[in-house]
């Protein structure tokens, strides 16, 4: 080793052999460098080799039971080597991986815990299960009598349709037998259902207009076991002006569901977001009303005048109507304005609002695209879950009345 840094001998084999180099300044003896290769420790101008160090000695490095309770325990992870420091949070704290907080004397406790609890994938495999019900083994319980909901809301994007759709097919796929009538012009619940509603099928508009029987209009929903549907068109948007002339405009599709013989234990009526004609047969031929609310501020607004129009129909058209049920959807609960909401809702309806409460997911929005309810399309995720929950709460609560 030159004093100019360079390095012109070897290792006693005529050849310089370098391993993983280090180099050191001490402290204590300014200037000289000292390069460590397999060959050995080379120095300069006669420094030390106790005197190479970087601020601490060799013996201020703990080993990899430096994380070792002061009791004795046993080391916690990681094992390599790490200083335990006293900062003004004291001893160093450990973070496991589902991300929780504690000291190393806490994390056995996360780790059993962890270790009892079935992996996420098992989870979400568990709740598909039940959703879908392969074996028809879980089912949920039957109303004594068949119960009519009109789903209504004058506000748009509030989760009406998806809310019928996820419904019904959860409780037909756990024994229930189902009629969605799509009473939408828009024809989504079809869509959802994938039941054909192009221009030339026969549609719920016949039922209103021409007397049709809803028995000649019905369609069995396909892979969904007791699910039927009463599609919609686009001919549904001229309805309301050409039942402005009929006799009994209002009870038209009351008297379709009277002469029909079908056997039902729930059917749902998804109503346009209006308070036109279309709602108001739906609120007359049915004896309960669903009322989805989104967890924003605009979806509060039109509630008031929605329950003055229900209350109306009640007094004139429909003394058994009754509002029995609300859904918060779009649930966020990453904001303050969501949990508002639902404190307003629940303080107004009080018992009437269902415990289970509809998140915003993604997997939500995208079933319909493909001609599938979320029920179908990922049974494991929170939608899924949240819509199981709502129609398994519905139907309890059904079974209760009429039991008392």
């Amino acid at each position: 080793m030159h004093e100019n840094g360079s390095y012109s001998g070897g290792t006693g084999s005529g050849r310089p052999t370098f391993g993983p180099v280090v180099m050191g300044v001490s402290r204590e003896t300014p200037g000289p460098l000292t390069i460590s290769g397999s060959g050995g420790l080379y120095q300069a101008h006669g420094a030390s080799v106790d005197s190479l160090r970087f601020g601490f000695a060799p013996t201020d490095v703990p080993g990899p039971r430096a994380m070792a309770d002061s009791g004795g325990g046993a080391a916690v992870e990681p094992t390599t080597a790490m200083p335990v420091y006293q900062g003004s949070g004291g001893p160093n704290i450990i973070i496991s991986a589902a991300g929780n907080r504690g000291r190393s004397s806490d994390m056995d406790g996360v780790r059993q815990s962890r270790d009892a609890e079935d992996p996420p994938l098992a989870q979400e495999a568990k709740r598909a299960i039940q959703i879908l019900n392969p074996s028809g083994e879980i089912q949920m319980p039957r109303p004594p009598q068949m119960r009519v909901f009109c789903v209504s809301n004058q506000k748009g994007g509030v989760g009406k349709t998806t809310s019928v759709v996820n419904i019904a097919v959860a409780l037909a796929l756990h024994g229930n037998r189902v009629l969605v009538i799509d009473l939408d012009p828009q024809g989504n619940a079809s869509t959802g259902l994938d039941v054909p509603h192009h221009a030339a099928v026969p549609d719920v508009y016949d039922c209103l207009v021409a007397d049709t029987p809803i028995s000649d209009v019905v369609q069995k929903v396909q892979g969904i076991p007791n699910l039927w549907c009463v599609p919609a068109t686009i001919d549904l948007a001229g309805a309301e002006i050409e039942l402005v002339s009929m006799v009994a405009r209002e009870s038209r599709l009351a008297r379709a569901l009277e002469q029909h013989d079908g056997e039902y234990d729930y059917i749902f009526i998804d109503c346009p977001p209006s308070l036109g004609l279309l709602t108001v047969n739906a609120l007359v031929a049915a004896k309960e009303v669903m009322i989805p609310i989104q967890c924003e501020y605009y979806a509060l607004e039109g509630v008031q005048q929605l329950t003055n129009n229900i209350q109306l129909v009640k007094n004139h058209l429909n003394p058994a109507l009754e509002v029995t049920t609300v859904l918060l959807t779009m649930y966020d609960r990453r904001t303050r304005l969501a949990d508002a909401v639902e404190q307003d809702v629940r303080a107004h309806f009080g018992d009437r609002v269902l415990t289970a409460v509809i998140p915003r997911n993604v997997r939500v929005s995208e079933a319909p695209s493909y001609g599938q309810s979320v029920m179908t399309y990922d049974p494991g995720s929170r939608g899924a879950t949240s819509y199981f929950e709502a129609a398994l709460e519905i139907a309890m609560r059904g079974a209760q009345v009429g039991a008392s």
